[in-house]
């Protein structure tokens, strides 16, 4: 008897000593670090990164991008997922294509993007050979910020939407046939059974993914780099540069903190939002 009480111990041993080792100790590392000055306990490296002239505009991009794409993804991500739950066959071929973006990284899509973009790139090429341009254009100076800002969220929507669709993929599927059919007999359209049935029952889904989807934007780091290198700042950037460029530990774990605060923020605000509201019993 002691042993099968045991057990799931054992079995939950690995796991634990892994998010011990390569979370919970570096978490409290850089935590350390961020909050210690001189050995003493302090807010000077943060006040150190906030005094940074490149802080506040790494801040508003950040900002601005996470609230241009995910609520694309989003919509993006649910249009797809209706369009794939309502195919007969194929179904799995469309999700299939849908999602081979998942298998591709960051700096990968980047690179694609930038061949794509690129002074010398595929679009410049197919624009001279159809003869809208004279010659190679720069898309991707830092002339034009709003060019460099859609460069972005192009390569963002076209890499990450797949996970937003994923969820809601699975969120669909859960929710039973016998409601949609029930609403048909009521005379119901797509429209309204879209809004009225499937959107509150996905409610769950669509809180999972928008938490993921808002923490992975607000660490965008290896598309910006490739595209647009130091021309628009961002946090996860910034973070990078005062560990390796400034050689300064203190201000990236500064930095890190600053970016897990925001989004432990965000998840609680998503989570009371999109949350099971109570009625209060009179």
């Amino acid at each position: 008897m002691s042993n099968v009480r045991v057990l799931p111990y054992l079995l939950l041993a690995p796991a634990t000593l892994f998010l011990v080792a390569f979370f919970l100790v570096p978490f409290a590392q850089v935590a350390v670090e961020a909050f210690t000055q001189f050995g003493q306990v302090s807010t000077g490296n943060f006040r150190s990164i906030m005094s940074d002239w490149k802080f506040w505009p790494a801040l508003r991009n950040t900002v601005v991008l996470t609230a241009i794409v995910v609520p694309l993804q989003l919509a993006l991500a649910l249009a797809m997922a209706a369009l794939v739950m309502n195919l007969g066959r194929g179904r799995d071929f469309a999700l299939y294509v849908f999602t081979i973006p998942l298998g591709i990284s960051d700096l990968a899509a980047g690179l694609i993007w930038l061949a794509i973009l690129e002074q010398n790139g595929f679009l410049n090429s197919a624009r001279h050979a159809l003869g809208l341009i004279a010659g190679p254009q720069l898309l991707l100076g830092y002339q034009n910020i709003v060019l460099l800002f859609a460069a972005i969220v192009l390569a963002e929507l076209w890499r990450a939407t797949a996970v937003v669709l994923v969820i809601l993929v699975a969120g669909m599927s859960l929710i039973p046939r016998e409601y949609y059919e029930a609403a048909e007999v009521f005379g119901a359209g797509p429209w309204k059974r879209f809004v009225r049935i499937t959107l509150p029952l996905l409610r769950p889904s669509l809180q999972t993914a928008l938490i993921l989807r808002t923490i992975l934007a607000f660490e965008v780091f290896a598309i910006v780099l490739v595209l647009a290198g130091t021309n628009l700042p961002v946090l996860m950037g910034e973070t990078y540069g005062w560990q390796f460029t400034l050689q300064d530990r203190a201000g990236a774990a500064a930095y890190a903190m600053a970016i897990l605060a925001i989004s432990i923020a965000l998840t609680v605000f998503f989570l009371w939002a999109l949350g099971e509201k109570k009625e209060a019993v009179s």
